[in-house]
C-alpha cells in the first residue's frame, strides 16, 4: 500500500515509523527542512520537503497512486487544504487531523474521508483512566463488556513471581487473561510458561464485570476517583474536564496563564479554575488539592508534566497521570512516581490505524511503552478456522486471541472454545505477526 502523510511532528513520524516498518510504501512531506532530515535519518521511507498543499509537490510525492492521505501536520487548515488538493489529483482514500468545529463540519464537502480529533481522543482515554484509577490504561471492546487493561505488577502481587500456567490453576473461573508482557522495553506475548516479574507493564484482556478479582491478582486495584485536579489548560485539558464534570466529579484546573484560567471559569462553571504555579507544593496545600484522589498532567510541555506529577504524588494525591509527547519516556518513568501516560500522538495512531486496516478489522488499539496492536477481527464463513478450536489453530508466538465477541455475548476464550463464523476476534500482536491476523477473518 502507498500511502502519503503530511506533516512529520509527533503523530506523523509515529505513523510513518509504524507504517515502514510494517513494509508498507510511505512517503512523508514535511515543509521544515531540518524536521525532514532528522525523519529521513531515522526512518526508512521516503521524504520529500515542500509544502503539503500544494499540487506540485503533492504529484511529487506520488499522491495521485497513493491508497492512503494522512494529513497531520499542526495546522487544521493546512490538513484540510492538502486533502482536498489530494481529492483533486485523485487519491484513494484521505485522512485529516482537524481540531477546529468550524473547519469540521465543511471538510467532507472538501474531499476528506476520514477526520480524526486528537485532544479529544485523548480526553475520552483520560475519563476512562479516571474511572478505573489504580491502573496504567484501559481500553474497551464489545461496548465496554470487556476490557484491555495496563498496570505495573507491585512486589506484593499474589501473581508475582508465578508462571501463568500455575496462576491459571488458581483461577476458580475464567474470565481474564494475560495478553502481553512488556519488560526492558520489549513486548512479549503471554504463553502458559511466562513468568510474572515485580514492575513488569502487563496487559491483561478481562471481562469488564469480573476485572476486580484479576486485578487483585497482580496487585492493582480500581478506585474511582472522586476528586480530581488537572494542571495546565490546554484544549485536552479543558476537554478533560469537561468530560469529568459531566460525569459529576469534582475537577480543580490549575494554570499559571490568568486570561486562560479566567475564561475556563467563566465557560465552565462547574470546573474550579486555579492560577498559580502547577508545579508548586506550596499551591497545593494552600487550595486543598492533595486531598485529590488523582491528578492528571496536561500541559504542552513533558518537563512540566513530569515534574508536576511527582509533586502531586509527593504531597500525597494517590494517583498521577501524565500527558507525554515523548513516548520513550512513558516506560522510563513507570513505577518512579508516574501511574499513568497519555498521548495525543497515540490517540491518534489509533484512529488512523483502524482505517489503515479496515476491511473486516473493526478497531485498532496501541499501547504507550509497546510496538504491539490489539485489533478486533471479523471472522467470515469462508475462513479456514472456523469450526476450530484456538488450540488448533496453532497461532504464532507473536500473536494470541484474547476476547471472543458473539452475538451479544462477549467473553475471554481458553483453548478449546471453538471459533463460528461471524466471530469477532480481539487478537494482541507485535508488528512481525500485524500481516497475518488479517489471514483470520478469511
Amino acid at each position: 500500500m502507498r500511502i502519503v502523510v503530511i506533516g512529520a511532528g509527533a503523530v506523523g513520524s509515529h505513523l510513518a515509523e509504524r507504517l515502514s516498518f510494517e513494509h508498507q510504501d510511505v512517503v512523508v512531506v514535511e515543509s521544515n527542512p531540518v524536521t525532514a532530515m532528522e525523519v529521513q535519518e531515522q526512518i526508512d521511507c521516503l521524504v520529500i520537503t515542500g509544502n503539503g498543499s500544494s499540487q506540485e509537490t503533492l504529484e511529487q510525492a506520488g499522491a495521485d497512486k497513493a491508497d492512503l492521505f494522512i494529513a497531520v501536520t499542526s495546522s487544521d487548515a493546512v490538513n484540510v487544504l492538502s486533502a482536498h488538493a489530494a481529492a483533486k489529483i485523485g487519491t484513494a482514500r484521505r485522512i485529516a487531523r482537524v481540531e477546529d468545529p468550524q473547519l469540521r463540519s465543511g471538510a467532507a464537502a472538501l474531499g476528506v474521508d476520514l477526520l480524526i480529533d486528537p485532544g479529544d481522543a485523548t480526553a475520552r482515554d483520560l475519563e476512562l483512566l479516571v474511572r478505573q484509577r489504580g491502573v496504567s490504561e484501559v481500553r474497551e471492546f464489545a461496548g465496554g463488556s470487556l476490557e484491555l487493561i495496563g498496570g505495573h505488577i507491585s512486589a506484593d502481587a499474589p501473581a508475582a513471581g508465578m508462571a501463568l500456567t500455575d496462576l491459571r490453576q488458581q483461577m476458580t473461573e475464567w474470565s481474564w487473561l494475560v495478553a502481553a508482557i512488556v519488560r526492558d522495553g520489549e513486548t512479549i506475548i503471554a504463553r502458559g510458561g511466562t513468568r510474572l516479574l515485580p514492575g513488569d507493564h502487563v496487559v491483561i484482556m478481562v471481562e469488564a464485570d469480573k476485572a476486580n478479582s484479576a486485578l487483585d491478582m497482580l496487585g492493582l486495584h480500581l478506585e474511582p476517583a472522586k476528586k480530581v485536579t488537572i494542571l495546565g489548560a490546554t484544549r485536552v485539558a479543558e476537554l478533560t474536564a469537561k468530560r469529568l464534570c459531566q460525569q459529576g466529579l469534582q475537577t480543580i484546573l490549575v494554570d499559571q496563564d490568568p486570561d486562560r484560567v479566567r475564561r475556563i471559569a467563566t465557560e465552565n462553571p462547574r470546573v474550579v479554575a486555579v492560577c498559580g504555579d502547577p508545579t508548586d507544593p506550596k499551591l497545593f496545600h494552600s487550595e486543598g488539592l492533595e486531598n485529590s484522589d488523582a491528578c492528571l498532567a496536561l500541559t504542552g510541555w513533558d518537563e512540566i508534566n513530569i515534574l508536576g506529577s511527582l509533586v502531586a504524588k509527593a504531597v500525597g494525591i494517590p494517583t498521577a497521570v501524565s500527558r507525554f509527547h515523548r513516548l520513550d519516556l512513558v516506560s522510563l518513568l513507570a513505577g518512579v512516581g508516574i501511574d499513568g501516560g497519555v498521548s495525543s500522538r497515540l490517540s491518534a495512531a489509533n484512529e488512523i490505524l483502524r482505517f489503515v486496516r479496515r476491511g473486516r478489522i473493526h478497531s485498532v488499539v496501541t499501547f504507550q511503552d509497546s510496538d504491539a496492536e490489539a485489533l478486533e477481527v471479523e471472522v467470515d464463513a469462508t475462513s479456514k478456522i472456523v469450526g476450530e478450536t484456538l488450540r488448533d489453530i496453532h497461532l504464532p508466538h507473536d500473536m494470541i486471541v484474547g476476547g471472543v465477541v458473539r452475538d451479544d455475548r462477549a467473553f475471554v476464550p481458553r483453548g478449546l472454545d471453538r471459533i463460528e463464523a461471524g466471530d469477532r476476534l480481539i487478537v494482541i500482536a507485535t508488528p512481525g505477526a500485524i500481516h497475518l491476523v488479517g489471514e483470520l477473518s478469511g
